[in-house]
């Protein structure tokens, strides 16, 4: 745990959700997301020397915001409110199998995340569904081919296994929304308020750069719902995903999720 205020702060965010009365997936989710507006942005913090389950509701990154609303959500449809409901949730979305084994173990590419975390019934990835969905084939290597921004990956062991898990996903085909469909009626009446979403891009060996929640207005317009680096907060977004993905050189379109209700 970042401090021991977060036990607490997550058990009252817990009871918070059970007392909405929101039964749906999204409905938790988007509830949970705007509970957080306003929460600082800080990158890295799940990186230190030792991979432990890192559980800071202080401090977000894009990544960090989405797993802790996929954890406060899945906990809250569970009917429990204990921090270690949401820890053990969290464990299960952010890591292979759902269990700790070392910095190779933590799902750092969102088509790994998607493939694993769909596999197990965690989510579902809905982009294929959508309109205007298209495929993209690319190599997910990125990590092992600028291994000197990873710490973690100075030891050879650790590179060595990454890279194993990366040989999987050459010539990876996934689907995704092109930015130029995201003013379509019928995508954005397709999406739904608290739909996750991942920013595909552009950049050499990378799938997805960025991850966000989708709330609309009341004309239906679609919002993305983000841990903000440039914003320096968890925010909504000023613009609407049409104008803020036309104004991206990187980005592509976008990955559509949902967490799996039973």
């Amino acid at each position: 745990f970042h401090c021991d205020k977060d036990t607490i702060k997550i058990t009252e965010l817990l009871k918070k959700g059970l007392a909405s009365k929101k039964k749906t997936a999204n409905e938790l989710i988007s509830f949970y997301g705007h509970e957080l507006l306003g929460t600082p942005y800080v990158a890295h913090t799940l990186e230190g020397e030792e991979e432990l389950l890192t559980i800071n509701i202080d401090e977000l990154d894009c990544t960090t915001y989405v797993e802790t609303l996929y954890a406060l959500a899945r906990t809250t449809l569970s009917g429990r409110y204990s921090w270690r409901d949401y820890a053990n949730n969290l464990e299960n979305l952010r890591y292979r199998r759902g269990i700790i084994d070392g910095y190779p173990s933590r799902l750092h590419y969102i088509s790994d995340w998607s493939i694993e975390n769909v596999s197990r019934g965690n989510i579902e990835e809905v982009t294929s569904d959508l309109p205007g969905a298209r495929t993209q084939i690319k190599n997910i290597d990125f990590m092992t081919t600028h291994r000197d921004a990873y710490p973690q990956l100075k030891d050879s062991a650790t590179c060595a296994k990454l890279r194993e898990y990366e040989i999987g996903y050459r010539n990876h085909k996934y689907f995704y929304i092109p930015k130029n469909q995201m003013g379509s009626k019928k995508l954005k009446e397709s999406v739904q308020e608290g739909d996750i979403v991942g920013l595909a891009t552009k950049i050499e060996g990378l799938d997805v750069s960025h991850m966000g929640v989708i709330v609309k207005d009341e004309k239906g317009d679609i919002y993305l719902m983000d841990a903000s680096m440039s914003g320096g907060k968890v925010q909504i977004e000023p613009e609407d995903m049409n104008e803020m993905l036309r104004h991206s050189k990187t980005n592509q379109g976008i990955r559509v999720f949902r967490l799996k209700q039973e």
